[in-house]
């Protein structure tokens, strides 16, 4: 059909400038120039309209499930589902979700997931009768409770990444993001409309087990949340879908033989007694020797633990301090002696708690000072506007030879508290996240850089760094220049489709056999004009 249009495309182009009888040659000469850079305009035109029409039929091609459903003791009108194979577009979703909140509960949970596709629930979900290894136990159980469900396999990415401004119309009020430390804290009232988003991460990389672990605890997420809801007694409308589809993830694994499958969920299935477990020890084992090479060449973090447990952890490719001595900076990189095989850097004065975390790192005989500590000062506390827990860097110290130099970084480094912070670059001197605390602060000396800096200091499970909250703003060097590209792309378009139509067909032709045609000087100016 992409084809076709183009072809018309072509001859409509190609017959317009052509129209007429055949001219002189002094005429066809004068016009040639004009009717080689219609065609060539013409075949631009054209392959710009094909590669555009492919790329938006690719795009358009990806979708991702939807799953709804509403608390228990309420119920809605049961919804005639789509066809089998087709793709739910924005405007049936919003009458989807239109119907549901008409009659159902307003109190919406949304479930917003980065990736998912419908393989996700036949690789994991237990779809080959192996029930005891779904990693969806939570979600099949609220499915099954519900008395008013609906499941649509196939939802267009527009359709899904405008599901908050399509729950937002319905409900006439704002989006709040959550976890569930924090709804447990909010009261809600089932006479007043809320919608509650969770955002929950997907698994990356060539690791088929680390995807399912995620899921699973997505999955217990969901069920701590509803949990929550159930002891408020508030009826809810329970909303699962993402932003973009898993599906190219799942294909590279399953190419690449680490698993995945209708072969080898069969196969796992297939296993009986000791040859199974066998067969489990050994998957294990393999992916934890997977994980060890994959970490192999990375430095370990610094972690400070308060007792047996991890309360701190900060990592960085790069650090390094400069001082201002006689007009010169003097550098001193303190990478070496912070991370990597044989640093074990001293840690005495760090400390942490629920709102508070220091973590104190000492080092000898930096840049001619004797002792020299770097500091990082953080706290967390909840923020009402937000409905969530932050935290934040306050100030990162430098203590040498009694005295103390700050930088505060509050106002730029911050992250959700159970998230960790990472930046690519830290420093107070180019693009600064880091300011002096004032201008007669000794920080105006120095010289701070953080290369690709996380840091931790509230809710460390298991020795790890949480989820990333990454300081990149939305509008990145790379965006811009789509933007632009595009932007000129568009005006080269509309230039050429301008030229086109300012094309007019000769309106005299000259008789060979008749009287020469006679034009006079100014209507020939008027020519040359147009």
């Amino acid at each position: 059909m992409a084809a076709s249009s183009l072809r018309s495309i072509t001859r409509l182009v190609r017959s317009d400038v052509r129209t007429g009888p055949p001219a002189p040659r002094d005429k066809m000469a004068s016009s040639r120039p004009l009717l080689l850079f219609s065609r060539s305009f013409a075949g631009s035109l054209c392959v710009f309209l094909g590669l555009l029409s492919v790329f938006v039929v690719g795009k358009c091609d990806e979708q991702v499930p939807l799953l709804l459903w509403t608390s228990e003791g309420t119920s809605v009108p049961s919804q005639t589902l789509p066809p089998a194979g087709h793709i739910v577009g924005q405007q049936q979703l919003a009458a989807y979700l239109e119907n549901v909140l008409n009659l159902g509960p307003r109190n919406v949970v949304l479930f917003l997931q980065d990736k998912l596709s419908i393989e996700d629930f036949t690789m994991y979900g237990g779809a080959f009768g192996n029930k005891q290894d779904s990693a969806f136990p939570n979600l099949e159980g609220m499915l099954l409770s519900s008395s008013s469900s609906l499941v649509l396999p196939a939802v267009s990415l527009p359709a899904s990444n405008a599901v908050i401004g399509l729950l937002q119309d319905q409900l006439e009020t704002s989006p709040l993001y959550m976890d569930p430390e924090t709804l447990s804290q909010l009261r809600l009232n089932a006479s007043s409309p809320a919608l509650l988003v969770f955002r929950l991460p997907y698994g990356g990389g060539s690791d088929l087990m680390s995807a399912k672990e995620i899921l699973s605890g997505n999955d217990e997420v969901v069920g701590q949340v509803l949990s929550i809801m159930k002891t408020q007694a508030v009826p809810y409308t329970a909303v699962y879908t993402a932003l973009r589809a898993s599906r190219d993830e799942l294909s590279q694994w399953t190419d690449a033989g680490v698993g995945g499958g209708r072969s080898l969920l069969q196969y796992r299935g297939g296993y009986k007694g000791k040859n199974r477990d066998k067969d489990r020890e050994g998957e294990k084992e393999m992916e934890r020797q997977k994980k060890l090479e994959e970490r192999k060449g990375v430095n370990a973090p610094v972690e400070f633990k308060e007792g047996e447990e991890t309360c701190i952890l900060m990592w960085a490719k790069g650090l390094s301090v400069s001082i201002l001595r006689s007009g010169q900076w003097e550098d001193h990189d303190l990478t070496g002696s912070t991370f990597g095989e044989g640093a074990n850097p001293k840690l005495h004065g760090s400390s942490c708690d629920k709102t508070r975390a220091k973590l104190v790192l000492n080092y000898e005989n930096v840049l001619a000072h004797r002792s020299f500590k770097l500091i990082f000062v953080m706290s967390q506390r909840h923020y009402q506007v937000s409905g969530r827990r932050w935290f934040t860097l306050d100030a990162v110290e430098l203590e040498y030879d009694g005295t103390k130099a700050i930088f505060n970084g509050s106002r730029n480094i911050y992250a959700p508290a159970e998230y960790s912070y990472r930046c690519q670059s830290v420093t107070n001197f180019r693009w600064p996240l880091l300011v002096p605390r004032s201008s007669k602060d000794p920080a105006n000396q120095w010289r701070v850089s953080f290369d690709d800096f996380q840091i931790q200091g509230f809710n460390v499970s298991k020795g790890d760094f949480s989820y990333a909250s990454d300081c990149a703003g939305f509008f990145s060097p790379g965006i811009w220049m789509g933007l632009m590209t595009t932007l000129l792309m568009v005006l080269v378009l509309t230039y050429g489709l301008h030229m086109i139509m300012q094309l007019h067909t000769m309106d005299r032709f000259d008789d060979p056999k008749g009287p020469a045609i006679s034009v006079p000087q100014n209507e020939w100016c008027h020519l040359a004009k147009i």
